[in-house]
């Protein structure tokens, strides 16, 4: 029988990959699209974690989420480093989100703040994804961009406190096969694990939109 792990990655398989090869990531990793539609994304990734992250606290003492709250994986920091090099020291006067990134980080808050289970869904697949194809986002970034070699502009994706990703990603897979709920409850996991991934590539479907490449 499948570890819980294994049926959490092979379960959401499918949208998982929809919203990696989106247009608009296609795009952009593609060097198609300019440094604005990269600081663009990174604004709505702001929305996402603020979520994710505002209730962390509260959430470390939950038997359910507690094992999974790790302050070395924490992103808002660095986002917000990421911004002020992007966009100015007034980034937050201009910081907007898109209809869809209000929708997915709204879906976060909910969960963080009456669904633990729920919460470790999306805390699954944001953070392994930060520690796993951000990985090819940054570096794609840092060569199309000219950024500093993980420094600002691409803080979000370098994990200071993670000194063996590898060991990491084992670890947080041992966390999810041993979480502390029944089988019921673990296929509403996976069924929010889906929905998360749905979500990311709304977002992404938006920022197509708004970043079309001229025909």
């Amino acid at each position: 029988m499948d570890s819980f792990s294994t049926l959490i990655r092979t379960a959401s398989h499918e949208q998982h990959m929809e919203a990696e090869t989106s247009t608009f990531m296609t795009d952009l990793l593609g060097g198609r699209l300019g440094v604005d539609a990269y600081a663009r994304y990174t604004e709505q990734l702001w929305f996402v974690y603020e979520a994710l992250e505002f209730r962390a606290q509260d959430l470390a003492s939950d038997p359910v989420t507690g094992p999974f709250v790790r302050p070395e994986l924490f992103r808002l920091a660095a986002l917000e480093r990421d911004l002020e090099h992007l966009r100015g020291p007034d980034w937050r006067s201009t910081l907007t989100a898109l209809p869809a990134t209000r929708v997915y980080a709204d879906r976060v808050a909910a969960v963080a703040r009456a669904w633990p289970a729920g919460y470790v869904a999306h805390h699954y697949t944001r953070y392994l994804g930060d520690l796993s194809g951000g990985q090819i986002i940054r570096d794609k970034a840092e060569r199309t961009w000219g950024f500093t070699k993980k420094g600002d502009g691409v803080r979000f994706y370098v994990f200071e406190g993670i000194t063996n990703p590898a060991a990491f990603k084992r670890e947080y897979r041992a966390l999810l096969d041993g979480l502390a709920v029944d089988d019921l409850e673990k296929q509403r996991v996976v069924a929010e694990c889906k929905r998360a991934f749905s979500l990311n590539s709304d977002v992404f479907r938006a920022l197509g939109e708004e970043f079309p490449l001229s025909a």
